[in-house]
């Protein structure tokens, strides 16, 4: 078993007005701390849904395990073969290589506290899938960034089924 030590000086401290908010509704992302600030410890955002809608569609991450923590509402969560529903003060973390995906339940928002560890590049990540909300890039170009951002596509028959 190796032990990661992040290397980073300086207290994170993000203030609430001050962070950036990317995305509207229905699927708002505020990007708190990325690993270039936390030593690569970790990433961490806030995803807001509006009722029903997709966080994410099914991938995995080679590199890194991702807590989600329900701050309000409720949630469908994938993971693996798995759809479970979350509810505020729920919290679930998914494995590196698991497949997940997540939505806001069909009949309530969701506000989700999102955390990678390690960290991994985030940030950018969702500036990039804002680029393609507004048509500024191709929606096929997130395939291109996959193994940059860690962010692996993939299809769950099981997430689809219940997502038609």
């Amino acid at each position: 078993m190796s032990l990661f030590v992040p290397k980073f000086d300086e207290t994170v401290l993000v203030r609430d007005a001050e962070a950036e908010v990317v995305g509207q509704a229905p699927v708002t992302v505020k990007l708190l701390a990325d690993n270039s600030v936390s030593g690569g410890a970790l990433s961490t955002v806030r995803v807001t849904l509006t009722e029903g809608a997709d966080g994410a569609r099914p991938h995995l991450h080679h590199h890194s395990a991702e807590m989600f923590f329900l701050l309000d509402g409720e949630a469908e969560l994938l993971s693996g073969d798995d759809v479970v529903t979350v509810r505020r003060g729920d919290l679930v973390v998914v494995p590196p290589d698991r497949p997940h995906a997540f939505a806001a339940d069909p009949g309530s928002p969701a506000d989700i506290l999102i955390v990678f560890a390690p960290g991994i590049e985030r940030f950018e990540y969702f500036r990039h899938l804002q680029r393609i909300r507004l048509g500024e890039a191709a929606p096929e170009s997130i395939l291109e960034v996959q193994e940059r951002y860690d962010n692996h596509f993939l299809r769950s028959e099981v997430w689809e089924r219940r997502h038609q």
